[in-house]
């Protein structure tokens, strides 16, 4: 992020632009919606701006800019669309201590103007760095579509309600009585009655929220799929949106937990096979303690929380503990490493089943029936079994599987660091150490990259 987006405070402080064309224009259009002291230098104004300027909206100097014009300036804005004017006026603007923007100069800027939704006060501003102005444009033209215009009118009632809202308790109970005003209603007042009905609704609203016992904490348990925040579900992206504590796993994506609300407490309770893990005890203990405390509590863990996750123990927690809970499932590793390689976890003619192991457990290398696997056509996706690899290997072909059954092992599914391994049944375990995989990975027995999966660029990397 080159530009750190900040909302400025216009009022009283004093705005300078060069320039009485087009772009001077377009600048204007923006800054005089805002309470600033607008001051504009331009020998040959734009009729608008000669209008602007009697109407008293700005200043008008019919002058070019000099050094002595700039006292208290804070933002100065060169748009005299002529590089070697800009480039003057912005030197000297800079000497005077301004922030510069020179119109459609990105390099030489020390600002950027977004794209701006206004629903004063709420103001969304978008900006792409330079990088993709048609795109902000989209993005603007799409949030103005979303965003009714009755929503400005709601801010600014319930901005002079705040001081009442203080009545309630900092925190949940304050948070549900404005989603409460803003969702449900507040427009539902707006359009039965304009602004007076959302008043009047205002103190009733509030002695409801008022009488309401406090809500009891509450567990979400959450799957965050293979790591693709465009693969969480929705119901997911709203458990993280209301979650005062996120519990989550090592394996959630920075992109993910970016989700969850500012407010929120996040806790890393990571696990790692055969490494630093935190005891489920303690895990457990975590996820009461702050649902007790009435915190509604997201479990975040990857993939689909019901597998291979030990959701059981943790709602046993919960039950032992009187606390509520819900799941909310998600896309399974299995899924999205399928994806990637263009196969299907089962086909007619091939396989009527599929089988979910984990390589591992608490005693161990997990045992499985491997006559039932050794056969010819069946499929098998494995969790965790990078490191219990040879002994997969030893135990298939112990019982009479084929050495060249394929194998694939996908890392990282779905996220851009994504790669795959093709392989046999025979050379697993040397190709899966020659390809030093760091990352989660899921090995699928009896399933190879489909031909067309591989010849997609950047989608997979094979060892031989």
């Amino acid at each position: 992020m080159q530009h750190f987006p900040i909302f400025l405070a216009t009022a009283g402080r004093r705005i300078v632009l060069s320039g009485g064309g087009e772009a001077a224009l377009a600048k204007l259009r923006l800054l005089l919606k805002t309470p600033a002291r607008i001051s504009v230098f331009a020998a040959k104004p734009a009729p608008e701006i000669a209008a602007w300027a009697a109407a008293g909206k700005l200043e008008l100097r019919r002058q070019a800019l000099q050094a002595g014009d700039l006292d208290g300036t804070a933002l100065f804005y060169a748009a005299d669309e002529d590089a070697a004017e800009d480039a003057r006026t912005a030197t000297l603007a800079r000497a005077a201590g301004a922030l510069v923007n020179v119109v459609d100069n990105l390099e030489d800027s020390d600002f950027i103007t977004p794209a701006i939704v206004d629903r004063d006060p709420v103001t969304v501003a978008i900006g792409t760095e330079g990088a993709a102005p048609v795109l902000a444009r989209v993005i603007k033209a799409d949030l103005e579509a979303r965003l009714p215009v009755t929503l400005g009118a709601l801010a600014r009632i319930g901005k002079g309600f705040r001081k009442m809202a203080e009545a309630l308790p900092l925190g949940r109970p304050r948070r549900d009585f404005w989603a409460d005003y803003y969702f449900n209603a507040g427009p539902r007042a707006m359009d039965h009655g304009g602004e007076d009905s959302v008043r009047d609704r205002l103190d009733a609203l509030l002695d409801d929220h008022l009488a309401r016992p406090a809500r009891p904490g509450h567990v979400a348990f959450v799957g965050a799929g293979p790591g693709d925040p465009e693969l969480l579900t929705l119901k997911a992206r709203r458990a993280l949106d209301k979650a005062d504590v996120v519990i989550h796993d090592r394996l959630i994506s920075p992109e993910i937990l970016e989700l969850a609300r500012r407010e929120a407490i996040l806790v890393d309770v990571g696990k790692e096979g055969f490494g630093p893990s935190t005891p489920q005890g303690e895990i457990d203990a975590l996820i009461v303690a702050h649902a007790r405390q009435g915190a509604q509590v997201v479990r975040l863990k990857s993939g689909d929380c019901t597998v291979f996750g030990r959701l059981d123990e943790e709602i046993d927690a919960c039950d032992a503990a009187g606390v509520t809970w819900h799941i909310v499932p998600g896309i399974t590793a299995a899924s999205a490493s399928v994806a990637a390689i263009g196969q299907s976890l089962t086909r007619r003619g091939r396989n009527s089943a599929v089988r979910f192991l984990t390589g591992h457990d608490m005693q161990g290398f997990a045992d499985h029936d491997w006559a039932q696997l050794a056969r010819p056509g069946e499929v098998a996706a494995i969790y965790m079994g990078k490191k219990s690899a040879r002994f997969v290997q030893g135990r298939l072909l112990m019982h009479g599987a084929d050495r060249a059954t394929p194998v694939t092992v996908i890392e990282n599914a779905s996220r851009p660091e994504q790669r795959v391994l093709a392989t046999t049944l025979d050379a697993l375990p040397a190709d899966l150490a020659d390809a030093e995989m760091h990352g989660p990975a899921l090995t699928f027995l009896g399933l190879a990259p489909r031909a067309a999966a591989a010849a997609v660029p950047n989608l997979q990397k094979e060892f031989a």
